[in-house]
C-alpha cells in the first residue's frame, strides 16, 4: 500500500518504522517545520523527519497544510492512504478525502474517551487504571471519526506520561500494521463513536505543572507522573522554581515520629530525611525523592540536601 505518513514527535517514530518493516511504500513523510531550540537557537528537525531522511523518504514540511499549495503537493504523492499520528495540524475535508482509503489516525486513548491533544497525561491525572490506542477513520471533527480497532494498555501504579505514551505507540505501531491488510480486504467493522461517553483532553500548558499544595497528595503524585516529562510538576523553593521528578504519597505507617508540628499547613515541609522529604497537602503528604533546582540538573534528594538547606517548617510554593 502506498502511504503518506504524517507525524512529528519522537513517540510516533515507532509506527513509521513498523510500516516500513512491513513492506509498505511510504512515498512521503509530512511533519512540522524545523524549529530553533535551546540557548544556541540551533535548528532542530523533528524526530519523524530524522527517521524519514535515514530511510531516504521525501519530507514535506508545510507551515499550513490547509493552504492550496500544500494540498496540491499532497495530491502529487497519489497515496492510497494517509496515516496520521500526532502531526500537529488539522486536516481539511479536501485532504481527508484525497486518498482512496482516506486518513487513519493512531490516537493514544480508548475513544471516545479522551479526545484531544493530551489523552495520556489526562488519563494519569484522572487516576484511570487503563488507557490504550485507537485506529480511527478521520473526519472533520477532533477525534470523532469511526473506530476501526483498539488495544487496551494497563496504567501501572508508577507509570509516567512519557512511559505510557511510549507503550501506547508501540502498541499502535503493531495495530496499524495489522489493520492495513484488513482495510484493503474490506474486513473491518466500522464503529461509530458514542458522543455521550466522550471527554476532552485539552492541550498541556506550562502553568498546569505548578503544584497547588491545597490539593490532595494523591492527585499531586499523579501530577508528578502524568506531566513527566513536559511540562513537569514544579513548585518554588526560596523564590526559585523546583521541579519534582519523583514522588510518592507518604503512608502514615511509614512516617517518622519526629515530624514538624505544622503537618496541617499545605506546602509546609514536615520532615526531612536522607533520601526524601515530606510536604503537607490538603490531605496527606507528598514524599519527594528526586528534584531539579532552577538552572541545575535532575538530582536525588540526597544530593539536593548536600547543597541546599531544607528544614521542617519551611514553606514551598509562591
Amino acid at each position: 500500500m502506498k502511504i503518506v505518513y504524517m507525524g512529528t514527535p519522537d513517540f510516533v517514530v515507532a509506527p513509521l518504522e513498523a510500516l516500513l518493516r512491513a513492506g509498505h511504500e511510504v512515498s512521503a513523510v509530512v511533519t512540522q517545520p524545523d524549529k530553533q531550540k535551546g540557548r544556541g537557537r540551533k535548528i532542530q528537525m523533528s524526530p519523524v523527519k530524522e527517521c524519514a531522511l535515514k530511510h531516504g523518504i521525501p519530507v514535506f514540511q508545510p507551515v499550513k497544510i490547509r493552504e492550496a499549495s500544500a494540498v496540491e503537493t499532497l495530491a502529487k504523492y497519489q497515496a492510497d492512504l494517509f496515516v496520521v499520528a500526532a502531526f500537529g495540524q488539522i486536516l481539511s475535508k479536501e485532504i481527508l478525502t484525497m486518498p482512496r482509503y482516506g486518513c487513519l489516525n493512531i490516537h493514544a486513548s480508548l475513544l471516545p474517551a479522551y479526545r484531544g491533544a493530551a489523552p495520556v497525561q489526562w488519563a494519569i491525572l484522572n487516576g484511570e487504571k487503563e488507557s490504550g490506542v485507537t485506529i480511527m477513520q478521520m473526519d472533520e471533527g477532533i477525534d470523532t471519526g469511526a473506530i476501526l480497532c483498539q488495544r487496551i494498555i494497563p496504567i501501572g501504579e508508577k507509570e509516567t506520561g512519557d512511559g505510557l505514551l511510549e507503550k501506547i505507540m508501540e502498541a499502535g505501531a503493531e495495530l496499524i500494521v495489522e489493520t492495513l491488510p484488513k482495510l484493503e480486504k474490506g474486513e473491518l467493522i466500522w464503529q461509530k463513536q458514542d458522543d455521550a461517553r466522550s471527554c476532552y483532553a485539552s492541550k498541556l500548558t506550562k502553568a498546569m505543572g505548578e503544584i497547588d499544595w491545597n490539593r490532595k497528595a494523591l492527585y499531586l503524585e499523579r501530577q508528578v507522573r502524568g506531566l513527566n516529562s513536559w511540562p513537569g510538576a514544579y513548585t518554588f523553593y526560596q523564590g526559585k522554581q523546583l521541579k519534582i521528578w519523583e514522588a510518592d504519597v507518604a503512608k502514615e505507617e511509614e512516617g517518622p515520629q519526629n515530624r514538624s508540628g505544622d503537618t496541617g499547613i499545605p506546602g509546609r515541609v514536615v520532615f526531612v530525611g536522607k533520601d526524601f522529604f515530606d510536604v503537607a497537602s490538603e490531605e496527606g503528604e507528598l514524599r519527594i525523592r528526586q528534584v531539579q533546582p532552577e538552572g541545575k540538573k535532575r538530582m536525588s534528594v540526597r544530593d539536593f540536601l548536600l547543597g541546599y538547606e531544607l528544614k521542617p517548617g519551611m514553606k514551598l510554593g509562591r
